[in-house]
């Protein structure tokens, strides 16, 4: 609208409301990205609190910051989008180049009036140059059918029928492909879907499948991938140091008409900290409880250093003297930074900063040989722990036994041999967070559904957990992997054999896609 028709005061008091509403605007955007900055602070704080934690409000609260953060996000966007000016010209702003493996499709845009004539003069166009540009497009997983013809053909002379054999199956008389049965089982275990939901899912593409069905195809896969499982433990078992970690998981108890709380168990092979070369490996085993004789059982044959948490479980483990107990510092802390956070003292910030200093000289040896990391703990992170004991000591001749934070540093104390073990040798880690990272897909699956129906349910989803995490920890895209080895087991495939298809021995050999693997 033109300002001609406003007199001198008129304009002056139009110019000043639009400016009070471009500044409350810009206040507004001002607020909403710092409130974006303030949420991703806060998200960061809490994921390094939530793994180790067992508290349900803890999750929520990450849960609904997420989803505060993911709208505020989506708004601003929007609202930068519809501020630009498409007659300005904007700096291009520099964007990580699309990933190189990923199939290319190239449509190419012409001149509406087309590349030999000038529009303005008449003239002949020659080429100049192009521009071009890459965007990320998805489509819907594509489902087809594998039809497979085996022509017969008789002898004229004898009348003999000639035929290739059948292929084997991934199921009897089923019509799934191996690829099938890795898409299913990866989709559950680690993309956490349900089989109703992905059952829900295929409809929608026309093709009707019970849940029944998929359960049976889940099963198959486990079944196949057993020798897999089973070579995972036994390499497991001749390792140094296994880092140990347990998680409650719901499972069915149909007599009583409720859940029960079994119990998931990670064991963890991981050296990479300490520069070495060896495949790491994680297995999961499945219980109904939570007793000694379950982690007796798995490391019966185990000699090496064990770290994992206080439980006393561990104990008769470590009183065969064949396995060396290392504890873990971020269970110390974390007892520590929890009475800080409800209310901080100068005693419980003294404590913290100190475990911090370990935590930062171990950052600069990660991945140095364990005789660097030796000669470095011994003359750098000693002064402190030996500085750090005397003030723990303090500390308790100074509390009530009964305060919370004597009782954490109690719990410290107690287990003070098995925390500055990792000083004197350059293989141990500080502290358990491999086992504790090995659980968190367990902790994000379980609250999607129901983890066990049974106890057979839960040993299945262990194993299955077993080889997608451990292909994950070397690089392995697990679908890939499943899909191959599972047909390669069900071709009969020499026990002699199993190591060329553990996963940090396998390599893909050809560029056959998943759903080919029949």
């Amino acid at each position: 609208m033109s300002d001609a028709g406003f007199s001198s005061p008129d304009k002056d008091a139009r110019i000043a409301e639009l400016e009070a509403a471009l500044a409350s605007a810009r206040a507004d955007i001002s607020a909403r990205d710092i409130l974006i900055d303030t949420l991703r602070v806060q998200l960061a704080r809490l994921r390094r609190m939530q793994f180790g934690t067992s508290s349900e409000k803890l999750t929520q609260e990450i849960a609904q910051l997420e989803l505060a953060l993911e709208e505020l996000e989506a708004e601003a966007v929007v609202a930068n989008t519809q501020r630009v000016d498409p007659g300005r010209a904007e700096r291009p702003v520099p964007i990580r180049a699309l990933p190189a493996h990923l199939p290319r499709e190239e449509q190419r845009i012409e001149p509406e009036h087309g590349c030999c004539t000038c529009p303005e003069c008449g003239g002949t166009l020659r080429p100049l140059g192009q521009d071009s540009d890459e965007m990320l497009d998805a489509v819907p997983v594509q489902w087809r059918v594998v039809r497979t013809i085996r022509p017969k053909y008789s002898c004229r002379s004898c009348d003999k029928i000639v035929q290739a054999a059948a292929p084997v199956k991934a199921i009897g008389r089923g019509k799934a492909t191996f690829g099938t049965l890795a898409h299913v089982v990866v989709a559950k275990f680690d993309h956490h879907l349900p089989l109703y939901r992905q059952a829900e899912m295929m409809a929608a593409q026309g093709i009707e499948l019970d849940r029944s069905t998929l359960a049976g195809w889940a099963g198959q896969a486990s079944a196949l991938l057993d020798p897999i499982v089973s070579r995972i433990r036994e390499v497991g078992l001749t390792a140094a140091k296994i880092h140990t970690d347990d998680t409650p998981v719901p499972m069915l108890d149909p007599g009583r008409g409720k859940t029960a709380t079994g119990r998931l168990w990670a064991y963890v092979v991981d050296d990479r900290g300490s520069g070495a070369t060896s495949p790491p490996l994680v297995w999961y085993h499945f219980t109904q409880d939570r007793t000694g004789a379950h982690p007796r059982a798995q490391l019966g044959r185990f000699t090496g250093f064990l770290q994992g948490d206080g439980y006393a479980g561990y104990d008769q483990l470590y009183a065969t003297n064949r396995i060396t107990e290392v504890a873990c510092w971020a269970h110390f802390r974390r007892k520590i930074f929890d009475i800080h956070t409800t209310g901080p003292t100068p005693l419980t910030t003294d404590l913290l900063t100190r475990i911090g200093s370990l935590y930062k000289i171990g950052e600069e040896i990660r991945r140095s040989p364990p005789d660097v990391r030796r000669r470095t703990r011994l003359e750098r992170a000693a002064p402190v722990i030996e500085a750090l004991r005397i003030a723990l000591d303090d500390a308790l001749r100074r509390l009530s036994p009964k305060s919370e934070v004597a009782k954490a540093i109690a719990y410290g104390r107690k287990r003070w041999t098995a925390l500055t073990r990792f000083v004197d040798d350059g293989r141990l880690e500080i502290d358990n967070n491999i086992a504790e990272r090995a659980m968190r897909s367990i902790a994000i699956g379980r609250k999607n559904w129901l983890f066990a129906g049974s106890k057979a349910g839960g040993e299945r989803a262990a194993a299955i957990y077993t080889v997608i995490e451990t292909c994950k920890l070397n690089g392995i895209e697990p679908q890939a992997y499943i899909a191959d080895v599972i047909a390669k087991i069900a071709r009969d495939w020499p026990a002699s054999r199993w190591d060329e298809l553990m996963p940090w021995n396998w390599r893909r050999t050809n560029e056959q896609s998943i759903a080919e693997a029949a």
